[in-house]
């Protein structure tokens, strides 16, 4: 039996999505390679298990970084999970950021595992920031903005693990529309996002000018709350429109459109880039360390997209940039060259290469 856990890799992430996709990317690669893959996470999140076939899931308590129990459980969840690690002994232990990871990674410390951190942001996130200067590695998506770790020399840029879905499309190439063709629009803004845009996006678009309105395929992501009134005014406007609270097939729908309108999340930087589109981002304004700010800009200074603060988002601004932004297509198709020019290709590969790496020098 201790051949199989000498064999093993040790994976902890938090429960969204942004942490989860780049875990399960990594699991995928590391399993080809013939690694056994543990996956230690709080109790809320065994629900995900099934994005990690052939994976043991192991549950640690955790606690948001901000509540009165938190030091308490914390402490309780270091103890267990290096009571685990110790028993496991795995070859290396790997932390996707989120408050599930602060606990693992701090006991892999303690047990003097080799151990890295992958952070999918421009800026550092509250939980990587408890353990980045106690890790041997830290793996960034994107240069480090804000809050680096003390010794800069262990950051190694690896891009973002992407979902197999995403790296099907890698590059796909960019249809330019069409003099009187269809204009693909994807509006999507997560769950937090998505209100905002379904208060401004529709407002905007039935202030177009008659023929390029007429043109508009428009595919949003709403909350279930609000897709009855954006029907409605859709459907008043004559715009072509398919709406749902949730696109399972999001980046097939990327791929296909002619411009995104959407957050700034890791998560969509990173298949932005991949995929290749041209984008209008406008961060979440309430983002912890509001870290979706660096994370537009990066696309933004490299003329692949326009960055707006919520703030300065109305109907009639967004009305107007979209009139300009449609009126010239080969800047759209330049927009989305460059955004795939930003992207790191293989970055699971390279993420792989790096446990590896680690797993070797233990």
């Amino acid at each position: 039996m201790s051949h199989h856990f000498k064999n093993c890799v040790v994976l902890s992430a938090g429960g969204s999505g942004g942490h989860l996709f780049p875990a399960q990317a990594l699991a995928g690669e590391l399993s080809r390679r013939g690694r056994d893959i543990v996956v230690m996470t709080d109790t809320r999140f065994a629900n995900y298990a099934t994005h990690f076939p052939g994976a043991r899931i192991l549950t640690v308590p955790s606690s948001p970084m901000g509540a009165l129990t938190a030091p308490f459980k914390i402490a309780a969840g270091i103890v267990l999970a290096f009571v685990k690690l110790i028993r496991l002994r795995p070859a290396a232990v790997i932390g996707f950021g989120g408050y599930p990871s602060v606990p693992v990674m701090l006991a892999a410390s303690l047990a003097r595992l080799p151990t890295a951190i992958i952070e999918q942001n421009a800026v550092v996130g509250r939980a990587n920031r408890l353990v980045m200067n106690k890790v041997l590695l830290v793996a960034a998506a994107f240069p480090i903005a804000r809050f680096a770790p003390r010794d800069q020399s262990k950051i190694v840029l690896t891009g973002n693990p992407l979902r197999p879905e995403v790296t099907a499309l890698w590059g796909a190439p960019y249809s330019l529309p069409q003099a009187d063709g269809a204009v693909r629009l994807l509006i999507f803004g997560g769950s937090q996002g998505a209100r905002a845009f379904s208060r401004i996006v529709p407002a905007a678009l039935t202030r177009l000018p008659h023929g390029l309105r007429h043109r508009l395929y428009v595919m949003q992501q709403c909350r279930p709350e609000d897709i009855d009134a954006v029907r409605e005014i859709y459907g008043n406007a004559e715009i072509r429109a398919d709406l749902a609270p949730f696109f399972t097939d999001l980046p097939a729908r990327m791929a296909s459109a002619h411009l995104v309108i959407g957050r700034s999340g890791a998560g969509t930087v990173a298949e932005l880039m991949a995929i290749g589109r041209p984008s209008i981002l406008v961060p979440l304004p309430y983002a912890l360390d509001d870290n979706q700010t660096p994370n537009a800009d990066i696309l933004a200074d490299a003329g692949a997209a326009w960055r707006l603060r919520e703030s300065d988002l109305s109907p009639d601004l967004l009305a107007q940039m979209l009139v300009g932004i449609f009126a010239d297509p080969l800047d759209l198709k330049a927009r989305a060259a460059r955004a795939h020019a930003l992207a790191t290709p293989d970055a699971a590969g390279k993420l792989a290469d790096l446990v590896e790496s680690l797993a070797g020098a233990a």
